[in-house]
Parts: C-alpha cells; sequence; structure tokens
C-alpha cells in the first residue's frame, strides 16, 4: 500500500469513528432527556399510603419540597385530633418545608401542611381563608369520613 493510500484511509476511519462518536452522542443525550423527563413525570404520581384502622386509602403526592421531605419520615404513625368536624390533624416530629397559599376550597381527601409541622388530612369540602401547603390528595375518598369518624384517631401513613 503506498503512502498516499494509508493516509487516505487513516483520515477517512478517522472521519467514522468521528460520525460514529457523534451518533452515539446523540442518541445517548436523547435517552438521558427522555430518562428525566420520565423520573420528573413519575415524582409527580407519586403514592404512599394512609392506613385508618382497617381502611387503606392511597394518596397522591404533591410534587413540591414539603412532599419530598415528608415523605422521608415514612412510615410515620400519629394520633391526630379532630377540629370542626371537617379535618384531622397532628404534629410532625420536624418541620417541613412551607410554600402556603390560601386554596379556598378544601376538598374531602386534601391533605396538607398547616404552618411548618402540623399535618392535616380534611374530610368534608368546605370554604377556608386558612394558609396551607398542598402535600397530597386522597385517591378515592367514598370512605374517607367514615374510616376517620369525629374522634380521635391513629393514623399511619407509609411508602408500602
Amino acid at each position: 500500500m503506498n503512502p498516499m493510500n494509508r493516509n487516505t484511509c487513516t483520515v477517512a476511519m478517522r472521519w467514522a469513528w468521528l460520525g460514529l462518536l457523534t451518533v452515539m452522542l446523540v442518541l445517548g443525550s436523547y435517552a438521558t432527556l427522555n430518562g428525566v423527563a420520565s423520573a420528573s413525570s413519575k415524582g409527580e404520581n407519586t403514592a404512599m399510603w394512609m392506613t385508618v384502622g382497617e381502611h387503606r386509602f392511597a394518596i397522591a403526592l404533591a410534587d413540591n419540597a414539603a412532599a419530598r421531605v415528608f415523605v422521608t419520615l415514612l412510615p410515620l404513625t400519629l394520633e391526630m385530633s379532630d377540629l370542626n368536624r371537617n379535618e384531622k390533624y397532628a404534629p410532625l416530629p420536624q418541620a417541613l418545608p412551607a410554600e402556603a397559599n390560601k386554596p379556598g376550597t378544601i376538598r374531602n381527601g386534601d391533605l396538607m401542611l398547616y404552618g411548618t409541622d402540623t399535618l392535616v388530612i380534611f374530610y368534608t369540602n368546605f370554604n377556608s381563608t386558612y394558609a396551607y401547603t398542598r402535600l397530597g390528595q386522597v385517591d378515592d375518598t367514598a370512605k374517607l369520613a367514615q374510616a376517620l369518624g369525629r374522634r380521635d384517631v391513629q393514623v399511619t401513613f407509609s411508602q408500602h
């Protein structure tokens, strides 16, 4: 093989490798971006469980810092007190980051943070002027009020 053909072959091989590396980088970036998007989407649908006696309720978590920190406390069993025949509340073992706003209407199944360290689960719909940080929402509230009752109750929050 003469030196001229060898140089041409070497240059062609370099271009082939460069092209292959470019394709791999593009495909790798695409896969990484899709993986990040999927992980982010999954974070919004993250579920946890709330158990009251024999009843178990799925809760869809909010996508915020308070909900992410709350999950780190699980499993967590709380003695929740009744207030106004529409909510159960209990102090948390540590403060959570608050992003409070006034929702206006409270919905049956809203899981909220009052202040930075009081967990509240609502079991009726009503209007409110108080500010809360949303932590999540009970998926199926059909038996929630019955399970929570009108008295103080033990509630366990878990991821499984």
